[in-house]
């Protein structure tokens, strides 16, 4: 069976689920691998509106697969280039839901922290525990967790390695969301419904933005945020939007 499951719940949504479920789903290089060319297809269909990633009610995804790569060299880590696969799910121009259940620790942590939204279940336990076994977060967890939570909290999570709830994750602004944990995936998809729904144009242009924006200075994001606003001024979706809230109606947006 395949080490990714791919489903469509909705019109225009699709929901990955890593199934790799004896072994916590841990990220090994096959699992990478099939995310990567998953969100590559996805990047590419302008039918797909909204993206919601999973795994199942134990771990969203426990880490990276430690059998693979505790006797490599500096080299053959460095060859691996996985950073390369997760970088097709950071630049998917989708919004990406993340839904944790369960264990998302080290790379599940991280994975997570590629996603735009992270619905995380009450139960969860997030965590960047790399410096137990001699190591230290690679894929993410000194950088997006810094940037999610502040220095000190990400000081605390990383040099202790100790994981915390989803309701901790919440609080610190690790995540957007929490809720009871059989409530994770029928939120994430509510989520993803309703961007569904809305202007594709507008929500790419929006999440580009944003993350363009966070290591920019405030003027450079300003000038960005300014110039996509003018443009969707150019797409016939604005239109309609207008169209429809002048006439009380629901807009039907096209991507056009």
């Amino acid at each position: 069976m395949s080490e990714v499951l791919r489903e469509t719940p909705a019109e225009g949504v699709v929901l990955l689920r890593i199934n790799r479920p004896a072994a916590r789903n841990a990220l090994n290089m096959r699992v990478r691998l099939r995310l990567s060319e998953e969100f590559q297809k996805i990047a590419s269909d302008p039918s797909l509106r909204a993206v919601v990633l999973t795994g199942d009610e134990k771990a969203f995804a426990a880490g990276a697969d430690l059998k693979e790569f505790a006797e490599l060299s500096a080299v053959e880590q460095m060859r691996r280039q996985t950073h390369r696969l997760f970088a097709s799910i950071a630049n998917c121009p989708k919004p990406v839901i993340a839904a944790v259940n369960g264990f998302a620790l080290g790379g599940g942590c991280e994975l997570a922290m590629h996603a735009d939204i992270i619905v995380a279940g009450e139960n969860a336990r997030f965590g960047q525990p790399e410096v137990r076994v001699g190591l230290m977060p690679g894929a993410g967890g000194t950088q997006r967790l810094t940037r999610a939570v502040g220095k000190f909290r990400a000081m605390k999570l990383v040099l202790l390695g100790e994981p915390i709830s989803g309701v901790e994750a919440a609080e610190m602004g690790l995540a957007s969301e929490v809720v009871p944990d059989e409530q994770v995936v029928p939120r994430a998809l509510e989520m993803a419904k309703k961007i569904a729904e809305l202007p594709p144009l507008a929500i790419e242009q929006i999440k580009e933005v944003l993350i363009a924006g966070m290591d920019a200075s405030l003027e450079a994001g300003l000038m960005l945020e300014r110039k996509a606003f003018q443009l969707l001024f150019a797409t016939e979706d604005q239109k309609e939007g207008a169209r429809a809230f002048a006439e009380k109606r629901r807009p039907l947006f096209r991507g056009r």
